[in-house]
């Protein structure tokens, strides 16, 4: 092995290695928590604007004859079957398309907060795509999505910053990575393949800042994932790449972070040493939209829950926080529901207002209703010189409300934010979440039956019956369908 091939060569024999028996039971237990997260926000998701037309598209591409007889299952109030690769595209755009997904945290303060993966969703709906065309069991379905969520997370980790801070969006770039590691430990390819797999999903991985706040943010994830099944799949069938698509001056790391290259000891030797999914963890959102406001938007609940503070009473308010979050949260006075997933106008006045900011506030009614754009146009971002001094490995902000009687009230926020590993969700939090998420789609017994199956994951014979209560009676309909086709 060569200097310039060291990062390449311990992620193929990471992929290759890769055991059910030697993940963590922590990691296990972990990982259920994010597949269950993970579904609900897909099914969720399925529902919205941008995925509707995502699934036409799917079903125009393979003809109106072929709906319902592909081999893997498209979530949705209505599902339908199509390729592996489609599938994973189409539930990928899904669980991104609301920004509800989990995120890839920090572990210096040069690696900046926020700006790694949203790690769940590209193995995640690469594994349930393949692996129910395979017919895969449950260990063999989890073995390979914790295998891509370790090997997405840690060539997140060992990128230089400029990846994201120039630009790019790593939950699009990176999180190709993470779905053909999990392709690949399901097709059970051999280092030669892998490491081909690798240089090709390289050349696939894409998605860039600028369209943040647009629908094309959540095609980034599920281009990821579709991309990572294909690199994967070719490379199976014997298509070759580089042997060095990580490393060298040609290589990912290099080209995709303009030149600044990456850490070589954040991923050499460290791939499951520890698991990221176990230090530092991984934050599950409260709220849907950019995680980097999530405490800013807790503080501003905490302040007017504690002095009781209505709409009418409020003359101004500034969010005080460092670039990290002031940068990426960029939309001022938001104008539809996907911009105001990254506007901290929006994000506090929506806390005003109704105390609260979950899926019936991030709708382009409420956004654009006049009490909603009336109180965004009070709020003020300013960058805080005293915040911005102390790092960007955390979410740090102050929120000042000034009142119309005179008094200003001050709420820093907390860094041990809801959903992070410091403050975590509970498994009734979590359930709270999915059952939010889950019932624009599914039965109260269909939600039941996901959850089960997901936390016995270990004692499922074949991952298609998870697939077929995600879809409900529809998906049973079409499973019997199918039986009776093939």
């Amino acid at each position: 092995m060569t200097e310039q091939t060291r990062a390449t060569a311990a992620v193929v024999e990471f992929i290759t290695q890769a055991r059910w028996q030697d993940f963590p039971t922590e990691a296990i237990a972990l990982g259920k928590r994010c597949i269950i997260d993970g579904l609900g926000v897909v099914l969720a998701g399925s529902t919205t604007d941008g995925s509707k037309i995502i699934h036409e598209y799917v079903k125009a591409e393979q003809g109106t004859g072929n709906v319902d007889r592909g081999t893997s299952t498209i979530l949705a109030k209505e599902p339908f079957r199509s390729s592996a690769a489609s599938a994973a595209f189409a539930n990928g755009a899904s669980g991104h398309a609301m920004d509800w997904d989990d995120t890839q945290l920090s572990t210096t303060p040069d690696r900046i907060f926020g700006l790694l993966t949203h790690p769940t969703l590209p193995p995640l709906c690469a594994a349930l795509a393949v692996g129910e065309r395979r017919r895969a069991t449950g260990l063999q379905f989890m073995e390979a999505f914790l295998t891509g969520f370790e090997v997405e997370c840690k060539i997140a980790e060992s990128i230089h910053p400029d990846h994201y801070k120039k630009g790019f969006h790593s939950s699009g770039t990176i999180g190709t990575f993470g779905a053909m590691a999990a392709t690949a430990r399901l097709l059970g390819l051999g280092p030669e393949a892998t490491a081909n797999a690798v240089s090709i999903a390289a050349s696939l991985a894409a998605g860039i800042r600028a369209n943040f706040g647009t629908m094309t943010k959540p095609l980034h994830v599920g281009r990821a994932a579709q991309n990572g099944v294909m690199a994967a799949e070719l490379a199976s069938h014997g298509f070759t790449g580089s042997k060095d698509g990580l490393d060298g001056p040609w290589g990912f790391f290099q080209i995709f972070s303009f030149g600044s290259g990456f850490d070589a000891d954040r991923i050499v030797g460290k791939l499951g040493n520890p698991h990221t999914i176990l230090s530092p963890g991984v934050s599950i959102k409260p709220y849907p939209c950019g995680v980097l406001g999530h405490p800013t938007m807790d503080a501003m609940r905490t302040l007017v829950v504690t002095h009781d503070v209505k709409p009418e009473q409020i003359k101004a308010i500034r969010v005080r926080a460092g670039s990290n979050i002031l940068n990426p949260l960029r939309y001022g006075v938001a104008q539809t529901e996907l911009e105001a997933k990254f506007s901290p106008a929006f994000m506090v006045s929506a806390i005003a207002l109704r105390r609260k900011a979950g899926i019936h506030e991030f709708t382009d009614e409420f956004v654009r209703s006049e009490p909603t754009q009336r109180m965004m146009e009070k709020v003020t971002k300013v960058l805080d010189a005293g915040i911005e001094a102390k790092g960007w490995e955390k979410i740090r902000s102050t929120v000042e409300v000034d009142l119309e009687d005179g008094r200003t009230l001050v709420q820093d926020a907390d860094e041990r934010y809801r959903g992070g590993p410091d403050h975590p969700f509970t498994r009734e939090d979590l359930l709270e979440k999915f059952t939010d998420c889950a019932s624009l789609v599914l039965s109260e017994q269909g939600m039941t039956d996901v959850i089960s199956k997901v936390e016995s994951i270990e004692h499922v014979s074949d991952i298609s019956a998870l697939v077929r209560a995600l879809g409900g009676a529809a998906a049973a309909r079409m499973g019997a369908t199918a039986v009776e086709t093939r």
